[in-house]
């Protein structure tokens, strides 16, 4: 109805009038679904769910319905429509939570007892607000539902807690007043019982002088202080159930079996837990409301981490019987699939592995989370500093008028470990901060944080100055100094030349070939050693990011006196590597044949003749293929506004980026 008043005072949509009977034709069909009837809808194959108001509990809700369907048919015939979509259902996640809805959109309940965050901090355990409403309604009484609700979210205290894990028991184990106060404040808004017990809370002094645990207890992420001091698995979880909850209705005080099919959510509640709905619950929800939405219904299907192909299938084959127009399904633990079974199961026997995968979702997710975190904890290593003489290169480029220079340190196997970024028309505050994140970046290299890491973080980052590289035989345009800077490091140290705009074979001062030995025979694997060996020995002197991996050995000609071909293995690499001991750049070997090492900044002593028409013929071809690849992938020659690429390939009346996902317009 509002998009045909609307239409009154707006006019309707441009394409209305050649699309007016099909449009009336919906709402028609809108209108009969909410007055329940069965069949002589238009147009449609599939009949939908239509309303049954046998079902519906609240019939003000039925009439408000027909109501309005039937206010949208006579207005529409009268004005039109302003919006070619009568109704759609949007993804409504992120206004249900402004909203404070318990539930968003179509979605049902995710869990029973949620975590809420504070605005100042920390968190809160709450049950979702209709839970106590239909307790009542079910019939139990007060004291009942203050039972069942308990059990649900816990107590958040030990202080009524009698026996096993209580007050009286930790004061036995030497725990004071202030350690217990400690614990009674984490225990409120804890995950679990344990996490209340650590060091941070407690204070390492107390835990190692007083209940006597070592540092290499306390600096164990999977050590149980609660194990540690002497307490039985069976007491450590009746008291985390009496302080945390069971996060679920099931095995509740007072709760009748038949009243569980009320609460059920979209996955399993709490770590005992087992009931959850069915995917076919999903799909009949969606169907009901279908019929008043004219567009897809933008919600979440979620399956059991069990679920097979055919039950994908089977899923799907209800949607479309039921007259859905979209399906996403979600099978539970899919995205730890792969992680679990390559990484997370080192170090389990066989019969552990195979007790661990087919255990639910559940029990598996606080294990994954553990492997984790020890992971993470094993990754933390001392600095590596850089030695005191050290290697590397400066690189002077022009970023948007403004010139910026790179240099950079390295390891002596010519790992990157440190940079200095300068930049002398920037003001002293600009300086100092770009000084300062380069002190950063530096640290953390050092510290075995993963150039990769700081490559994929800041490319493509947007800011001034930006636009045209000059003085840089890779990178032609950029989008900020950062987005410069680490294009620059990944090229030269991690041979990314995606992010470069020049090909690699461009920037070889051999473009045309590589060179073709001529007469004899040779040993290609004997030789491949050779060459490896000698970039090793030359790569402790030279900068790797300086040549850019384009170092290259290149054969020499034939040995007219003897009639042999290529290098002498066992003389002339040892001639060489001796010889780039003391030459950073290039080396010579002696003796019949030889070889010579080229960079892309130096020149060869020597080369094997070739033929100039045959390598202009191959490098024609080899640019013509790339073109024609170019135009297969639909690459449309434009630049990309985000990171500059000339990968912009046609999506409906817009361009999209094949690089950076950036579009012209349209999504």
């Amino acid at each position: 109805a509002t998009s045909a008043e609307m239409a009154n005072q707006l006019g309707t949509f441009p394409e209305y009038k050649p699309n007016a009977e099909n449009m009336l034709r919906v709402i028609r069909n809108h209108r009969r679904a909410a007055y329940g009837h069965e069949d002589g809808y238009e147009g449609l194959s599939i009949k939908p769910v239509a309303l049954n108001e046998r079902n519906c509990p609240q019939k003000k809700i039925v009439k408000a319905a027909r109501k309005a369907w039937t206010e949208a048919l006579s207005l529409g015939e009268q004005h039109g429509y302003r919006n070619a979509q009568a109704t759609v259902i949007a993804p409504t996640g992120t206004i249900g939570l402004v909203m404070d809805c318990d539930t968003t959109g179509i979605e049902p309940d995710f869990a029973i007892v949620k975590f809420k965050k504070l605005a100042g901090g920390g968190h809160f355990k709450i049950i979702n607000r209709v839970v106590p409403e239909a307790l009542r309604t079910l019939g139990y009484d007060a004291q009942e539902c203050e039972d069942i609700i308990r059990y649900a979210i816990g107590n958040g205290s030990l202080a009524d807690k009698v026996g096993g894990i209580d007050i009286p028991a930790l004061k036995a184990k030497g725990f004071t007043e202030e350690a217990l106060t400690a614990i009674e404040n984490g225990l409120a808004t804890a995950f679990e019982i344990k996490f209340a017990f650590n060091k941070w809370s407690l204070g390492e002094d107390f835990c190692r002088d007083v209940l006597g645990f070592t540092d290499a207890q306390l600096n164990d992420i999977t050590f149980d202080m609660l194990e540690g001091l002497g307490f039985t698995r069976k007491e450590i979880d009746e008291a985390n159930l009496h302080v945390c909850g069971a996060m679920t209705m099931e095995k509740a005080p007072h709760i009748k079996d038949e009243h569980l099919s009320v609460f059920d959510c979209a996955n399993v509640c709490g770590r005992d837990g087992t009931r959850y709905l069915s995917t076919e619950s999903h799909i009949r929800m969606m169907a009901a409301a279908q019929p008043f939405i004219s567009g897809a219904i933008s919600k979440t299907i979620n399956m059991p981490n069990s679920a097979l192909v055919e039950d994908c299938a089977n899923a799907y084959m209800m949607s479309w019987e039921l007259g859905i127009k979209a399906n996403a399904l979600y099978r539970d633990g899919s995205k730890l699939s792969q992680p679990l079974a390559s990484s997370l199961l080192e170090g389990l026997d066989e019969d552990e592995q195979d007790a661990f995968m087919e255990a639910p979702a559940a029990v598996k997710a606080p294990i994954v989370a553990e492997r984790i975190i020890e992971r993470v904890i094993e990754r933390v290593a001392e600095r590596d500093r850089l030695p005191h003489r050290r290697k590397g290169y400066t690189q002077k480029a022009v970023v948007g008028n403004h010139k910026v220079y790179l240099r950079t340190g390295e390891y002596e196997d010519g790992k990157l470990g440190e940079i200095f970024i300068d930049m002398h028309k920037e003001g002293a505050a600009f300086r100092s901060l770009m000084n300062n994140f380069a002190i950063a970046i530096s640290i953390g290299l050092q510290y075995g944080v993963p150039l990769e890491e700081f490559v994929d973080a800041f490319t493509f980052t947007r800011f001034e100055p930006s636009g045209m590289v000059t003085g840089n035989d890779a990178i032609k345009m950029s989008t900020s100094v950062l987005d410069y800077i680490f294009r620059e490091v990944a090229i030269s140290y991690l041979d990314r030349h995606d992010l470069a705009h020049v090909e690699r074979e461009d920037l070889m001062p051999d473009t045309l070939g590589d060179g073709i030995s001529e007469g004899g025979k040779r040993d290609d694997q004997q030789i491949a050693q050779a060459e490896a060996a000698l970039i090793e020995k030359v790569g402790k002197v030279t900068s790797r990011g300086y040549v850019r991996h384009n170092l290259v050995v290149l054969q020499g000609g034939a040995d007219k006196a003897n009639g042999t071909t290529g290098m002498a293995m066992s003389q002339s690499t040892e001639a060489v590597a001796a010889q780039a001991e003391s030459t950073p750049i290039a080396a010579s070997g002696g003796g019949g044949g030889g070889g010579s090492l080229q960079t892309s900044t130096g020149s060869s002593t020597t080369a094997a003749p070739m033929s100039v028409s045959d390598e202009v013929r191959q490098a024609t071809d080899k640019k013509m293929a790339a073109i024609r690849e170019a135009r297969i992938k639909g690459y449309e020659g434009e630049s990309c506004p985000e990171c500059a690429n000339f990968t912009l390939v046609r999506n409906g009346t817009c361009l999209k980026c094949d690089t950076c996902g950036t579009t012209t317009g349209c999504s």
